[in-house]
């Protein structure tokens, strides 16, 4: 009964991490905005209206782009962040100019989210890793949704 548990390749402990984090970093992506730690309106600057007022959800391409930027600012590629925002290339990538500040946002609330797993593993998920762990969330948002048991 058990013998085909031999036969599986075991799941290195990181990339088990790794999969668990994109997991619930796509469950916290559902709801909007998603979910933020000591949350001071005073020091949210251009984000606040995002907590504040009522806003839609984002396009799903806004969070592709916010994983893209974000991808750039763990690989401290700044050069092209900075060219990206500067002259606005998320409009080339069908965007609005509406969509600036919740793309901003993503983009920071994914690094923070993934430096933060760099301290909480005590440096162990270096940056590598950590966009490793983005490109495994993008596919878990990328996916179709569950299909409705009956």
């Amino acid at each position: 009964r058990w013998d085909h548990l031999f036969d599986l390749k075991p799941i290195a402990l990181v990339d088990h991490l790794l999969d668990e984090v994109a997991r619930l970093l796509a469950k916290d992506l559902q709801a909007w905005p998603p979910p933020v730690q000591d949350l001071d309106v005073a020091t949210l600057g251009e984000f606040a209206p995002l907590f504040t007022d009522v806003t839609r959800r984002p396009d799903p391409a806004v969070y592709t782009e916010a994983l893209r930027l974000a991808r750039w600012d763990l690989a401290r590629e700044f050069d092209a962040f900075d060219d990206y925002v500067r002259n606005k290339r998320y409009l080339e990538r069908g965007l609005s100019p509406d969509d600036r500040v919740p793309l901003l946002f993503l983009t920071r609330w994914l690094t923070e989210q993934m430096l933060g797993l760099g301290e909480a593993t005590q440096g162990r998920i270096k940056r590598p890793l950590m966009r490793n762990c983005l490109d495994r969330l993008e596919a878990r948002l990328d996916a179709p949704p569950p299909l409705p048991q009956a």
